[in-house]
């Protein structure tokens, strides 16, 4: 399909690239709003133009470009052919976020007339709208002109429908020409909130084991890297010595797994002679310590030993991408970290979204004296703990099992094989 040539288009070199978008239509929509005695009356309404109107690029003095820059996190994707040794530009579209209000914009989308009716248009949509579910954007948003009538017709069967218009974003004769700018919106298909009433959640069964692989990779795919790998981690993780299944769970609506967690063992270490971690401190008085506890701080700091104390870390925790947003990861949440305080663990470390775990009581680990194995903190690196002083009385250093590092690129593709996997693609939010 010409849709699998779609290529990610790099700032760097296709920034200022015009993108020639010339069209002509017999039809227009007429805006017309008229002041009324309780407000105002719009009607917009389909009608011909008496003789065909064209419109191209140089007719304006602002041509669509790509990489403008008033489009701060722009990030573009297009079909490009290869012609007399350099890249010709085929399609292309452009997206942009809205941080305020957690929208993408797509800024441009074209397609030449060579390849038009192929389904180039609605591939690069998908492409967006891809984004739009990985950066958990609440709508996807564009603008066309009420003369555009093939491009409102495409993006109404894209999904998206008017939601305003500017009567002078061109000129201020839009309404004349027959140029008014209308405002499109898509709205990702979200199911409603959730309640524990509406999900089971149990411990995961043998024959769902596939189901739930499959699951995680809808869950990551093209999410932090090209493809995923977390399918595998799950597939790994429950046939080392490390994992809990015990305190484990997927959720469960109807016979569809839509989210799981996967706890498993991690530990805390520091040396004896740590001056924050040793249960007295390192002191010269032992004022107030039992003679015991003073000789064994003594002892502890003479040997050099290494302090490890066993806590939890989990991973992945998942939910299928049609039910992100509605609950579904909280309750995963809630209910197995009361499991696994019941167990008598102390605390919970992970590496994790930094925008959503701290909504669930976690903070970043330097709150607890708590650093990476190679004494790092970040944003992503957070803890939670299950009775006070769990993590924070003891501190340390982080460390988790091999396992989650034993993941080889070739040992992921033969994996991944056993399963339909989409396209990978390459998104601005992915860390590498």
């Amino acid at each position: 399909m010409i849709t699998d040539n779609i290529i990610p288009l790099p700032k760097e070199q296709w920034k200022g690239t015009i993108i020639p978008m010339r069209y002509t239509t017999e039809e227009y929509y007429d805006v017309d709003m008229q002041k009324a005695a309780d407000g105002y009356d719009v009607a917009i309404h389909r009608k011909k133009f008496d003789t065909p109107v064209t419109h191209f690029p140089e007719e304006y003095d602002f041509p669509d470009k790509l990489y403008q820059d008033h489009w701060e996190k722009a990030y573009a994707w297009g079909i490009v052919e290869e012609k007399g040794g350099k890249q010709e530009l085929l399609a292309c579209i452009e997206t942009c976020p809205e941080e305020w209000s957690n929208r993408l914009m797509v800024t441009e989308l074209w397609v030449h007339e060579k390849i038009r009716r192929q389904g180039v248009a609605h591939g690069l949509m998908a492409v967006a709208k891809e984004q739009a579910v990985l950066e958990n954007r609440r709508a996807i948003i564009l603008e066309t002109q009420s003369c555009n009538v093939g491009a409102i017709a495409f993006y109404q069967k894209e999904g998206f429908e008017p939601i305003g218009f500017d009567t002078c974003c061109y000129s201020n004769r839009d309404v004349e020409r027959k140029e008014v700018r209308i405002n499109m919106g898509y709205f990702p298909r979200r199911k409603q909130k959730v309640t524990r009433d509406d999900v089971v959640i149990r411990k995961e069964e043998l024959c769902e084991y596939h189901k739930t692989e499959e699951m995680t990779l809808k869950a990551f795919w093209n999410k932090h890297h090209l493809g995923c790998n977390e399918h595998l981690l799950v597939h790994k993780l429950r046939k080392s010595d490390v994992y809990l299944p015990e305190l484990s769970r997927v959720a469960v609506v109807g016979d569809e797994i839509v989210g799981a967690i996967f706890y498993s063992k991690a530990w805390l270490k520091r040396a004896e002679d740590n001056a924050a971690a040793c249960m007295v401190g390192h002191v010269e008085d032992y004022t107030g310590v039992s003679e015991d506890s003073a000789m064994n701080h003594r002892e502890c700091c003479d040997s050099g030993k290494e302090h490890i104390k066993e806590i939890l870390t989990f991973g992945p925790l998942c939910v299928a991408p049609e039910w992100h947003g509605c609950g579904v990861g909280g309750l995963l949440l809630k209910e197995t970290l009361a499991l696994a305080k019941e167990a008598g663990y102390g605390g919970v470390v992970i590496f994790g979204e930094p925008n959503y775990y701290p909504r669930h009581g976690f903070q970043t680990c330097d709150h607890f004296g708590i650093t990476t194995a190679d004494g790092k903190n970040f944003d992503a690196f957070m803890g939670i703990e299950l009775v006070e002083g769990g993590l924070a009385d003891f501190g340390g250093k982080f460390y988790e099992s091999e396992i989650f590092e034993d993941l080889p690129e070739a040992e992921n593709e033969e994996f991944t094989k056993g399963f339909a996997a989409p396209v990978k693609r390459k998104f601005p939010c992915q860390w590498d």
